[in-house]
């Protein structure tokens, strides 16, 4: 497992309940874990749905709402009604979980769980595998461990990253320095393209916060002619 993935950074001992978990026992789990939230998953360990303190505050809300609400005919209630009635009388974590639950594979990268969690206004997501199966949740903290990396051990991977991917260069053909997770490239390649490479290379590496280039090049390849492939051969009749 990569360290830029969901996988190296979420908690695999997961707090859950299933569809038939009565209401008390979830606010037990909840409030002895001291979590806000947490997995609902089927008889197949399968992510069904996600159930949080919100869920259960409103509930006991609408269960102690007018009792005029409750008298009405249920032809006479929006589709919101209806479904706020059903929750006050909800019993089980299935019953009163939210659905569909937002979920994360744990091949994704930390950028992409974090972006999950910013569209979609959650805290956690609970990782699962090709199947649907719960392996672990991932919160916004587990997320920022990345950027916990010493700068040292960053400089490290950015210089193996580098000569990895243009093995031509000599070793220290290009300077790096880390100071507080921003790295800075120094030096003289090739090409154009070979710093270009090099600075989108350590964009991606776990930790950096900014790429600062100072990077000069020899030959700007990126102003030469595209290579044409080999002519056909004129037809023969």
């Amino acid at each position: 497992m990569k360290r830029d993935e969901v996988g190296s950074v979420m908690t695999t001992e997961v707090v859950r309940a299933e569809y038939g978990t009565p209401f008390k026992e979830v606010a037990r789990l909840l409030a002895a874990h001291r979590i806000s939230g947490l997995p609902v998953v089927d008889e197949d360990g399968r992510v069904v749905g996600i159930l949080s303190e919100t869920d259960l505050v409103a509930r006991q809300a609408e269960a102690a709402g007018p009792s005029r609400r409750r008298r009405l005919p249920a032809l006479a209630l929006t589709g919101a009604a209806r479904r706020r009635a059903a929750r006050s009388r909800a019993r089980t974590a299935g019953q009163l979980m939210t659905v569909p639950p937002v979920t994360v594979r744990a091949r994704a990268t930390v950028a992409e769980a974090a972006r999950t969690m910013t569209e979609r206004g959650v805290e956690r997501l609970p990782v699962v595998d090709e199947e649907g199966r719960l392996v672990g949740i991932v919160g916004r903290r587990d997320l920022l461990q990345v950027f916990l990396r010493p700068d040292h051990g960053i400089r490290d991977e950015v210089i193996e990253e580098i000569l990895r991917r243009a093995p031509w260069l000599p070793p220290r053909g290009v300077d790096v320095l880390v100071a507080e997770g921003v790295v800075t490239l120094a030096g003289r390649m090739e090409r154009r393209s070979d710093t270009e490479t090099a600075v989108s290379t350590a964009r991606r590496i776990d930790g950096v916060v900014a790429v600062v280039d100072r990077l000069a090049y020899r030959l700007d390849d990126s102003r030469l002619p595209a290579r044409q492939g080999p002519s056909a051969s004129p037809a023969t009749g």
